[in-house]
Parts: structure tokens; sequence; C-alpha cells
């Protein structure tokens, strides 16, 4: 595929995914309440497609894209061990420096009290969507259209209950229907960022794509471990969310084999 095709797809691919995000946040609008029980469900639905989309579309491929480039089964294990360990190092470090505000814990990062607190929001989940949006465009940055397709589709499909649990959340914080909709909506568009980013960098060298799927691979498992699953587990509703987590596994594992 030609570069500017391959950017075009990844950009495209990963803005729909996160429009998703506005799709989810819809129910605020007609007024119908979550359960957290419900919400909990959600999120560990989530989770679930976030954790396979780490292993059979970004994980696995790098490998088999590295053995490809080096030849060799333990460089290429080696190297996407490496990528993993980078990409959650880097998440973590964002987590760290970036000011945001967590739902449950409250505000985190450098002087975090300077900011108005719908921008602490905008930015932890900012942090949250930039590396699934840089997933989708790493699939497609790899020439492989079917895997970027799984990848944007499962990611997709997990942001809709992303965006109602956020909506959701910022209602009880006070905020009115519209602008928790709105702010739902804005926090997937950027994932298209991460999508140019992520097709760029890996459309440049072939070498970079073991490295970049690996990168997203481990952005997203920081994720998962230090984020959705504790959220889900605060309430007493593990079992739940823990079904929501396999029955989102399962899906997007079946999403990328048929698609794949």
């Amino acid at each position: 595929m030609q570069p500017m095709s391959v950017l075009l797809l990844g950009l495209l691919a990963s803005l729909a995914a996160g429009l998703m995000t506005g799709v989810g946040a819809l129910p605020v609008l007609v007024g119908r309440s979550v359960s957290r029980q419900a919400n909990d469900t959600m999120l560990g639905f989530a989770a679930g497609v976030m954790l396979s989309a780490s292993f059979f579309s970004l994980i696995l491929p790098g490998i088999d894209a590295a053995q490809d480039l080096y030849d060799s089964v333990v460089l290429a294990a080696l190297l996407s061990g490496a990528g993993i360990a980078l990409g959650a190092l880097a998440v973590a470090a964002m987590n760290e420096v970036l000011p945001h505000e967590h739902f449950v814990e409250g505000r985190e990062g450098a002087e975090a009290a300077a900011l108005a607190k719908i921008w602490l929001f905008v930015i932890a989940i900012t942090i949250h969507n930039f590396p699934e949006g840089m997933a989708v465009g790493v699939g497609f940055g790899g020439g492989n259209v079917a895997n970027g397709l799984s990848l944007a589709t499962g990611i997709g499909l997990q942001n809709a209950p992303e965006g109602l649990a956020v909506a959701v959340a910022l209602r009880g914080q006070g905020y009115s229907r519209l602008r928790a909709f709105a702010i739902a909506l804005a926090t997937g568009l950027i994932e298209p960022v991460g999508g140019l980013i992520g097709a760029g960098a890996v459309s440049v060298s072939v070498h970079l794509l073991p490295w970049g799927l690996a990168f997203a691979a481990g952005a997203m498992i920081y994720i998962i471990s230090h984020e959705i699953i504790p959220e889900t587990h605060r309430h007493g509703h593990q079992n739940r969310a823990t079904a929501g987590l396999t029955a989102g596994l399962i899906l997007m594992m079946v999403l990328d084999v048929t698609l794949g």
C-alpha cells in the first residue's frame, strides 16, 4: 500500500473508533441512568477487549514481524518484551507527570490543584485513549488492513461502554447532560491523533513495526491493570466485571480470527 493510503486509513479508522465514545454516551442525553453494577460490567468488557487486542492484534503480529526481519525467534521475543516494557513505562511516566483526576482516587500528577476540574478529567481520559488510537494506526501502518480493521472494530466496541461510563461519571460530578455527552465525545477525538502518529511511524521504516506493535500493547496493558480493573473491583461487583472481561476478550479474539 502507498504511505498516504496507510496514513489515511489509520486516521479514519482511529477516528471512527474514537467517535464510538460519543455513541456510547448518548443515553445520558435522554435521561437513562446506568447502575454501578452495569457500569463495572461494561468497563470489564472494555478491559477484556483491550487485553485480547494487545495479544492477538499487537504482540503476536509484532513477534511474527520481528522474526521475519531478524530470522530469530529469541530475538523477536526479546524485542517484543522490550517494546511492551517501553510502552508501559511511557504511560506510567505520563501518569506521574501530567496532572489528571481519577473518578475515585481524586487528583494526581504535577500541580494538579492548579487546573480546572474539567481539564483534569480530559487529561486523564487522554492518557487512556491515546495508546488505543496509536494501536489502530500501527495496525494499518504495517500494511495489514485486516489487522487494522480488527483493532479498530474491537477498540470501537470497547469505546462505547467506556464513553457511557465517562458520561455517567461526569453527570455524577454535577455536569449537565449535554456537557457530559460533549466531553465524552471529545475524549475519543484524541484517538485519531494517536492513529496518525502510529501509522506514520511504522510506515517510515519496516523495522519500526515490531517495536510499534509491542509499544502500543504495553501501553494498553498498563492501562488495563492500573486503571480499568481496579476501578471495576472497588464496589463489590468484581464477579460481573470479570464476566464482562471474559466476554470482551472472547469477542475480540473471534473478531481477530475471523477478520484477520
